[in-house]
């Protein structure tokens, strides 16, 4: 928006009397103190065009462009598709609810209010900023309908519905605003989430690839490296978020970046390089709560308890997030604190009381707590639901096949544990949950072979559930020597040879089989990138059969 409130400085005191007053003039000053004044004067001119004349060069050099402020810095933000810091965020809020107070029917400012309460409500955990963002958007929409080209509103309310986790909304305003403007890129973040939420990861990846081809630059390589993650790609998603954090510029984008790297480095259980990049992040942004959370994690699994727990608390003071307040109440339950567990457990029970008021489902996390640490059948019920209202994503399909097991449904719940490691995330706590079902099952073999795949992804992936991997897979013992039998070949009788699948399933990236088809997490191809210029995938958006970047997301995203 180009038109901004400006500040109102107090007016200067009047020289004028006061009306109804007499003005009268001072006496002139004497003929000597005149004289003594203009000669005063006339050597004062005389020094200042001297100095002048010294230190005015001959081309008058250009003023230097003052630093953007607060505001400036967050609208910055939001044409560059980045992430803005919560102070800016406030500041911005302010400048447009000032505005929009004197200019109620200017539908652009309504649209940057709403859309800055959806990234507050987002990063700050805030619910109650849901309702505001709301009000906001639908009031630019009552001053400019969306089909009179009022399309940033409408793709408010798609970043609004993501933020509540309603992604099937999200995915209707999104689409909406697409069939409109197809070159718009605003749009595309909002498509990327809520087909991620969905779990339709073709349709997210070529989400990523347009929003790569139309916005280049950080933040389409930070979706990229996202997309990569998700199919189990992990050596070209840290390649990908690793150039991400180089070419970030401003400290919100920075730390956004080098938290997406301690994840990465978490995830493949190496919790110091986890803490490095966590803590790089709380020095470019000591506000970003989610890389102190992140960091809290890593000193558990380091066994800095202490520490751990001074961070968990610090965040969920500052950061109501019902999963942090969940993984606290775990280290407490996990360090043998029962009562200040359950402490937790009852903080988070009343933070998903009030996110629900709020029109936020956050019952993923709910199920998750229901499934180990109260009734395991509203686990089903809740995850049963989302299944059945198509939220089909990997992690939905783990939490409701872990509660079907835990309901005692063993059977029912195997199906849906292997849809979540068959989707290509790397994720250990999926690969547990999967071995303690097929163990429970009575196939060992299976069992076996996902325990040790959870324990050497991270073998600190869960203060309580790691212990209970190591015991599962004791208690399994050593495989039969020479493996089951009727695995084995004839002894009169040579095994054939099985010849190699070939590089680059069909499906592309997100599509069956492209991503779950990778063994250890590395690229399709075999290749491990250590860099943004390595090897890349062998098929996926905007790659070639040969593993070069194509002109899809890669080279898209690397664009300024």
């Amino acid at each position: 928006m180009d038109a901004k409130p400006q500040q109102n400085p107090e007016p200067p005191a009047s020289p004028l009397p006061p009306e109804g007053a007499t003005a009268v003039s001072p006496p002139p000053p004497p003929m000597r103190t005149t004289l003594r004044r203009a000669a005063f004067g006339a050597v004062a001119a005389a020094v200042l065009v001297a100095g002048a004349l010294v230190a005015v060069p001959d081309e008058e050099e250009p003023a230097a462009t003052p630093a953007p402020g607060p505001v400036g810095r967050a609208e910055a933000a939001a044409a560059a598709g980045s992430p803005a810091s919560l102070s800016d965020l406030t500041a911005l809020i302010g400048d447009r609810q000032k505005w929009v107070e004197t200019h109620p029917s200017d539908a652009p400012a309504w649209a940057v209010l709403g859309a800055a309460y959806v990234q507050w409500g987002s990063r700050a955990a805030d619910a109650s900023s849901f309702p505001r963002a709301e009000k906001a958007l639908q009031r630019s929409l009552a001053a400019q309908p969306g089909e009179r080209g009022n399309t940033q509103a409408w793709t408010g309310l798609g970043a609004l519905a993501n933020a509540r986790h309603d992604y099937v909304a999200a995915k209707k305003w999104g689409e909406t605003v697409r069939a409109r403007q197809p070159k718009s890129w605003t749009v595309y973040p909002v498509l990327i989430d809520a087909y991620t939420g969905l779990g339709d990861q073709e349709a997210a990846a070529k989400a990523t690839e347009t929003f790569g081809t139309l916005r280049g630059g950080v933040a389409a390589l930070g979706r990229t490296s996202d997309m990569y993650r998700a199919q189990g790609w992990r050596e070209d998603a840290l390649a990908t978020a690793q150039e991400a954090a180089d070419r970030a510029r401003t400290p919100a984008e920075k730390a956004d970046a080098l938290h997406r790297l301690g994840d990465l480095a978490w995830e493949r259980g190496e919790p110091a390089e986890a803490l490095a990049q966590y803590e790089g992040a709380l020095r470019t942004d000591r506000g970003h709560l989610v890389s102190r959370a992140g960091r809290a994690r890593a000193l558990a699994a380091l066994d800095r308890t202490d520490e751990a727990l001074a961070d968990y608390l610090t965040v969920t003071a500052k950061l109501p997030d019902p999963r942090y307040v969940l993984e606290l109440g775990e280290l407490y339950e996990a360090s043998g604190l029962d009562g200040d567990a359950r402490t937790q457990y009852a903080k988070l029970r009343e933070l998903l009381g009030t996110a629900k008021a709020a029109g936020v489902n956050e019952s993923l996390t709910e199920a998750r707590f229901e499934a180990d640490h109260g009734d395991p059948e509203a686990a089903v019920e809740l995850m049963e639901k989302e299944w059945a209202e198509l939220r089909r994503s990997a992690e939905v399909a783990d939490a409701l096949g872990w509660a079907l097991h835990r309901a005692g449904r063993t059977e029912e719940g195997v199906q849906y544990a292997e849809r979540a490691l068959e989707s290509g995330v790397r994720n250990a706590s999926y690969a547990y949950h999967l071995g303690v079902i097929e163990s429970a099952l009575g196939q060992d073999g299976p069992a076996r072979s996902r325990l040790e795949e959870a324990l050497r992804t991270n073998p600190d992936f869960s203060p309580l559930a790691a212990p209970l991997a190591e015991e599962a897979l004791e208690s399994l013992g050593e495989p039969d020597p020479g493996g089951p039998a009727e695995v084995r070949p004839p002894s009169s009788q040579a095994a054939a040879p099985v010849a190699p699948e070939p590089s680059g399933t069909a499906g592309g990236a997100g599509g069956e089989g492209g991503a779950a088809s990778q063994e250890g997490g590395g690229s399709p191809n075999g290749t491990a990138p250590g860099g943004p210029g390595a090897a890349a995938p062998s098929a996926g958006p905007g790659r070639t059969p040969g593993g070069e970047p194509g002109t899809g997301v890669k080279a898209a995203a690397a664009a300024p």
